[in-house]
């Protein structure tokens, strides 16, 4: 029995949901989403609740009935919240800007690194240091996260690079004399 999976996903004020056949589409203040499930899962909405149920005992139909589960509460929180990552520049010279629809990194190379922002997310830059990224889609907030930090990834000696606010640096000592 998947712990996750028997809990039903509940549907605030303002949230809809549709299902036709293994699609279901949710609607929201901040957008609309959707999400495909497996022929292993069944898809229902009742009582401002959807609820996903395994067809069968199979391993993958166990499997995919808390990973469809999932799916369907992020496609529900996408909407409604949103989902959000921030970044921390740390080093001498290391800043950000945004100018419309590119970020601007200075990260110590002899160019500057622009980054187009793509239509799904929304990237702001409240201090030059840190940079903030929103959207309704977790897996492409987490990608392009992932993708600006890829230019300038923290090292282990100074701390100098992108990071994530809540990542924790493990700190190596320098050579000794």
């Amino acid at each position: 029995m998947s712990r996750i999976g028997k809990k039903p996903v509940e549907l605030p004020g303002g949230v809809t949901a549709t299902v036709s056949g293994q699609s279901i589409e949710v609607k929201g203040p901040k957008g609309t989403r959707s999400f495909t499930a497996t022929d292993d899962v069944t898809v229902k909405v009742e009582d401002n609740a959807v609820t996903v149920t395994p067809r069968g005992t199979s391993k993958r139909a166990r499997q995919q009935w808390g990973t469809s589960r999932t799916q369907v509460q992020n496609l529900v929180t996408g909407v409604t919240t949103g989902f959000k990552k921030e970044l921390e520049i740390n080093g001498v010279g290391y800043r950000a800007a945004v100018q419309g629809k590119v970020l601007k990194l200075s990260l110590g190379y002899s160019h500057d690194v622009e980054f187009e922002i793509p239509d799904t997310v929304t990237i702001v830059a409240p201090k030059p240091t840190e940079i903030t990224i929103e959207g309704i889609d977790q897996q492409v907030v987490g990608q392009v996260a992932a993708n600006i930090r890829e230019w300038r990834a923290p090292e282990p000696y100074k701390g100098k690079g992108i990071k994530y606010k809540d990542e924790f640096i493990f700190r190596k000592e320098g050579k000794k004399k």
